[in-house]
């Protein structure tokens, strides 16, 4: 059959343009590796619950376009994200608001939390600085004269050599020890010493009891999970008003299909025209995969960090920890966060489903969940890029085909000005 895009992704992504292709007229044949469609986004009903399978996800945004567009495919309710945070036996609420700093030194105020954070932060910058002036560093020690006959804030102009720096000019000893430094570690396989500076560019203080964790107008979970909003879009749970709206093309859907052995190949990259083994030819192609993978990794490979997650149904606890996400901030804990799926959707039935996430490293064949944007890595992509402008009739989109961090909101509006692109 003859299609006017293949889309290789089944994820949120590839189903947003394959859907706004449709509505054009266009046919469309969408593939993915894995056994289901929702790429990452993808929710499975168990006992009653559904559970995200890898990992949390939680609708926010601020973009009205954006949350329009998908509320057009679900309901959302009203959940609003509050998670707790473990330190050895205390808790504290995120983000860090007045909740934290109360519970961590037993006070009432904004101002007795700014002061305390700001003496932190200026002891600690001074101690490092000194430290620095002790192995010779003339600029460290000037500076420290500087400060000190002019009385400026110490903070002013310094610059982390590391993340463990940064982080600790920002909040101080207490908050980054106890909820900041195990967690970064744990996420990235390094110590804070080893990590670039840049990872942590500020922290978002509020000095209000507010456990709010974001700050976007809009916020929720999809009732019914997220695979009917992707079912939806891909026109598999298409009603006739769906149709009635203008989607005048089509949507084929094909799982267990990896890239590499459907699209004929000619020296390691898809050959021109584009076809399938089978037959099946493309005008086009979206590849929201690896952009390296899809050139065979030809510059060499990108990085990327991994997750891996142990899930566990329990159909004889009610309520496991109160939470939907608990973080667990000390390194010695190997994972980074415990999920309990039904307080997502206020379940209040028989049993609970809980899922611990533990941070990887990643190596070729392993999932790649978040992109590694060091200076290394980024201008690797930028020669992948390079190559993609020049292949041309591919459209690259997503975390991995562009090699960039994206929240589902940004997701969205960046397929949907992918689409604007190609009308």
């Amino acid at each position: 059959m003859k299609y006017d895009y293949l889309v290789v992704g089944a994820g949120l992504f590839g189903s947003v343009f394959a859907h706004e292709m449709a509505r054009q007229g266009k046919n469309v044949l969408v593939i993915d590796r894995r056994n289901h469609i929702g790429g990452n986004i993808y929710t499975e009903n168990r006992m009653g619950i559904n559970v995200h399978i890898y990992g949390a996800h939680i609708f926010h945004t601020s973009d009205k376009k954006v949350w329009e567009y998908i509320n057009r495919f679900t309901e959302f309710n009203q959940y609003i994200n509050s998670p707790v945070a473990v330190y050895h036996d205390e808790l504290y609420n995120l983000p860090f608001n007045m909740n934290t700093f109360s519970k961590m030194w037993n006070i009432r105020t904004p101002e007795e939390a700014r002061d305390i954070i700001d003496k932190q932060a200026k002891a600690e910058v001074k101690r490092i600085l000194k430290e620095r002036a002790e192995k010779g560093d003339e600029e460290a020690a000037e500076f420290l004269e500087v400060a000190k006959a002019s009385g400026q804030d110490i903070r002013d102009g310094f610059e982390a050599a590391n993340l463990e720096e940064q982080g600790l000019s920002l909040a101080g000893r207490d908050v980054f020890e106890k909820l900041v430094k195990g967690y970064t570690e744990k996420q990235w396989g390094r110590d804070c010493k080893e990590l670039p500076a840049f990872i942590i560019r500020r922290l978002p203080f509020r000095f209000v009891y507010d456990n709010n964790y974001f700050n976007d107008r809009y916020q929720g979970i999809p009732i019914g999970g997220y695979t009917a909003i992707i079912k939806k879009l891909l026109l598999i749970d298409a009603n006739d008003n769906e149709k009635e709206q203008g989607i005048s093309g089509s949507i084929t859907v094909k799982t267990e299909c990896n890239f590499a052995d459907f699209i004929k190949m000619e020296d390691g990259v898809p050959a021109k025209p584009f076809e399938s083994v089978s037959g099946d030819s493309f005008d086009k192609v979206l590849f929201t995969g690896m952009i390296d993978e899809f050139f065979n990794y030809k510059l060499g490979n990108l990085e990327y960090r991994s997750l891996r997650f142990e899930t566990e149904d329990m159909p004889e606890v009610d309520n496991y920890q109160g939470n939907a996400v608990v973080n667990y901030t000390e390194r010695d804990i190997p994972y980074t966060r415990i999920i309990e799926h039904k307080h997502f959707e206020f379940g209040s039935g028989k049993g609970t489903i809980i899922t611990k996430e533990y941070p990887a490293d990643w190596k070729m064949g392993d999932e790649p969940y978040y992109p590694m944007n060091d200076e290394k890595n980024n201008s690797l992509f930028e020669e992948y890029k390079k190559l993609a402008d020049g292949y041309g009739d591919v459209l690259f989109g997503g975390r991995l085909g562009q090699y960039k961090y994206y929240n589902m909101d940004q997701v969205i509006a960046a397929a949907l000005e992918m689409v604007d692109s190609v009308r």
